[in-house]
């Protein structure tokens, strides 16, 4: 079942109930803010002190980093303009019993074009099922080719951050955004401070391994993925999140970051694929 619903202050979203899974999708960003099997324990994280709010970006789920991941283009805010846009439904189409699939589109506009000086067709694919699939294809409808950071910034929910650990990125070098220090990954990640790094030569799937279940994450179009946890004093000083949320939450992004960028020449595209399951 596919519904149509909003907020009280008229903030729409897209509900989608099937027999495998349950999905919510704001219009604003083409924001997945909830997804869980059936009966079962929200596989993403919602702050509860998260805004639903026109031009807000909603903290947890999975914000759209788009068309910069960061701050490397100084005319764009951080993580780039798609997370607070307002997105246009292609179709929302239920395949199977078990199966239902949500496309929704962003292009440039007069306002895209003062801050981003590229046209474009943005267009993420999102099958809600067993598994989570979600594919982010831009399209280079201008003259010029243009470069373009991207990611996920997926916030998977943990019963506590002390019981998490991530396998899938031994022997993996990584650029520490802390120290801003290149190093190895040595065994797998664990949580005991604040943790912001950017891994790359990604070729195999990520593993979440929690307390009481593991998630697997494959990416497709991507090479780099980051690992994050704002750990203590850092949750503190965050917007729309409590003093104790890090115990809650671990993001693992999948990106197209750092040496991992792309060149998008006029009429060709890229996508950018995760599978969470």
């Amino acid at each position: 079942m596919i519904s149509f619903k909003e907020f009280d202050n008229g903030f729409p979203y897209i509900e989608v109930l099937n027999d495998a899974a349950c999905a919510e999708i704001a219009f604003q960003g083409a924001h997945i803010f909830h997804f869980s099997l059936c009966e079962g324990e929200p596989l993403l994280w919602l702050s509860e002190e998260s805004d639903f709010e026109f031009s807000k970006a909603i903290r947890g789920g999975v914000p759209i980093c788009w068309p910069a991941f960061g701050m490397n283009n100084q005319s764009l805010e951080q993580h780039g303009f798609a997370r607070v846009e307002m997105w246009e439904l292609v179709s929302a189409d239920e395949i199977d019993e078990r199966t239902t699939q949500v496309i929704l589109k962003l292009t440039h506009t007069i306002k895209s074009l003062k801050k981003w000086h590229y046209k474009f067709a943005l267009t993420l694919k999102i099958t809600i099922s067993d598994t989570l699939t979600m594919e982010l294809t831009t399209l280079n409808l201008d003259e010029h080719p243009f470069i373009l950071t991207q990611a996920f910034h997926t916030y998977f929910q943990v019963s506590n951050i002390s019981d998490v650990s991530i396998k899938g990125l031994d022997s993996k070098p990584y650029l520490d955004a802390l120290t801003s220090k290149n190093h190895t990954q040595i065994k797998d990640i664990t949580f005991n401070q604040e943790i912001d790094r950017v891994y790359q030569e990604v070729d195999k799937e990520i593993i979440l391994k929690d307390k009481y279940r593991s998630v697997k994450i494959k990416n497709e179009g991507s090479s780099s993925a980051v690992v994050w946890n704002p750990w203590i004093e850092k949750s503190k000083r965050m917007s729309a999140m409590s003093e104790q949320a890090y115990k809650s939450f671990v993001c693992i992004e999948s990106a197209n970051a750092f040496e991992d960028f792309k060149v998008i020449q006029p009429n060709e595209s890229h996508t950018l694929k995760a599978t969470i399951y």
